[in-house]
């Protein structure tokens, strides 16, 4: 096992990892943030760094229980229950987004329970318009006052555009790496893309840029990966555990893609770097339509899910969604509908967001690849 796999795997195994906590010791404020639509770069102003929510390792939810129903989505009781463990102690604050009432509830929950110095949640609009542009403005606008006041930070186009920038460019070595997924037979496996993906979530951004130009330097050199049965592309919401990726690619499939909220597509595509920063930002959390919470979007998400698929040469689509999630919970059902009519293969995984289950899973997975005669 090389140094970067590694590293990744350290870095992934807890809430406050080594890079964490260097970044700490430098004075440095972390963050957490649930949900993709969250305008990165204003958390990126130094010394502000995100930090996406995830509950490593988590084995029960029996505090966040008392506190959601349990038809509230096993993620958002994670995250609670990490959070009234003190987990996340080490954060300085929590920005959500008003994207699905699982997401409300743990906003308000953390709020009555932990009466944190900073808990944020966003406004933003379900639709894609000239009005729903200047509503997210204005939203980022305010959030940013909020920002620089409560941390004491100034915060301008400038800056915003600086740590704009700075995404840009972790963006394109990422990028590069996934370009690589493309070839007959990738230097890498989905699952050490998964680690790497993951891992550049939840360090500062300096960190995450090292760590995916070590990774970067050692796919170039390393041969490629054992031959596989099929080329499996994953979609879906939430999905922050490497592991499940996995299981997966032990039964001979290789995630060569993948359209998932914490995932590489559509979070890649590339950033506007001139203008004006909060233009830039709302623009780009609206048009990437990543959560099916994007009304009128529905053909546009399945238009790029297709056009993945034949990018990266697709065998089958893996299409996963976490128990009692409303939004991806709608939406499958059509789009898995709908890529059959298309003659794709399709496996359709509920799941819950702790790793269960491994055995169905394995078996489900097998019998899927061997329904496409691979």
């Amino acid at each position: 096992m090389t140094a970067i796999v590694t590293n990744l795997q350290e870095v992934l195994s807890q809430p406050q990892n080594k890079l964490i906590e260097r970044a700490l010791a430098n004075k440095m404020l972390p963050v957490g943030y649930a949900c993709s639509m969250v305008p990165i770069p204003l958390l990126s102003i130094k010394p502000l760094f995100p930090v996406r929510l995830r509950a490593a390792g988590i084995t029960s939810t029996e505090l966040g229980d008392l506190y959601l129903s349990s038809v509230i989505c096993s993620l958002s009781r994670s995250l609670l229950e990490y959070a009234l463990s003190g987990e996340y102690d080490f954060l300085r604050g929590f920005v959500f987004v008003a994207s699905c009432d699982h997401l409300r509830r743990l906003y308000d929950n953390l709020a009555y329970c932990q009466n944190v110095s900073f808990n944020h949640i966003l406004d933003i609009p379900h639709r894609y318009s000239e009005a729903s542009v200047e509503w997210t403005i204005d939203e980022f606008q305010r959030f940013a006052k909020k920002l620089s006041s409560h941390f004491g930070i100034g915060i301008d186009n400038e800056c915003i555009m600086q740590a704009i920038h700075k995404k840009e460019e972790l963006h394109a070595i990422l990028r590069r790496i996934s370009e690589m997924r493309k070839l007959p037979h990738p230097p890498f496996t989905g699952t050490d893309y998964h680690r790497l993906i993951v891992a550049t979530q939840i360090v500062p951004i300096d960190d995450a840029i090292q760590l995916a130009k070590e990774f970067y330097e050692m796919v170039t050199q390393r041969g490629k990966v054992p031959p596989q049965r099929a080329r499996v592309m994953i979609v879906g919401g939430n999905l922050d555990d490497p592991t499940f990726t996995e299981i997966i690619e032990s039964q001979g499939a290789l995630v060569v893609a993948d359209r998932y909220c914490t995932g590489s597509f559509p979070e890649l595509e590339p950033y506007e770097t001139e203008g004006n920063a909060f233009e830039i930002m709302a623009k780009r959390v609206l048009a990437l339509n990543r959560c099916p919470r994007m009304m009128e979007g529905y053909s546009t998400r399945l238009e790029y899910i297709l056009h993945l698929y034949r990018e990266y040469a697709v065998d089958g689509i893996i299409i996963e969604s976490i128990k009692f999630c409303d939004t991806w919970g709608v939406e499958t059902s059509a789009m898995v509908t709908q890529l059959r009519e298309m003659g794709i293969p399709v496996l359709r995984l509920e799941r819950e967001y702790r790793l269960s289950g491994e055995g169905q899973l394995r078996t489900r997975v097998q019998a899927f690849i061997e329904s496409m005669g691979k």
